[in-house]
């Protein structure tokens, strides 16, 4: 499934906030996304139907397995791109923003290595 960054950075949202919390509504997203409701609502149904996410009958969001599974991929890298680009001397901030970036557009193939490289050499 060819998701959009967009939907992804929707998907990794919804994933930290529901570290944080059972109960998750639109609001909570546009807030943390900064984000307005209207483009949030429409983000989340595009969500829905390919069926990564779902909503209660209370508007409670939550991730579906195969939407948890993306989730957790793209916080993966972006946790992993952001420390790999601190340990090579860039402050946090600029390396969560360039972090941010790339998670959506690197290649299994060189997230694989860049893992393989930070497990032999450390962090």
């Amino acid at each position: 499934m060819a998701l959009q960054e967009s939907g992804e950075m929707y998907l990794e949202t919804i994933y930290v906030l529901s570290q944080k919390s059972n109960t998750i509504r639109g609001i909570d997203i546009g807030e943390y996304m900064g984000f307005s409701k209207p483009s949030v609502s429409r983000a989340l149904g595009l969500l829905k139907d390919e069926g990564l996410i779902k909503k209660d009958k209370d508007g409670y969001i939550a991730l579906t397995k195969a939407g948890e599974i993306l989730a957790k991929r793209i916080y993966e890298r972006h946790t992993v791109l952001t420390k790999l680009f601190m340990n090579l001397g860039v402050d946090e901030e600029t390396a969560t923003e360039d972090a941010c970036r790339i998670e959506h557009y690197i290649s299994d193939t060189t997230f694989e290595a860049i893992m393989a490289h930070m497990k032999k050499y450390g962090s």
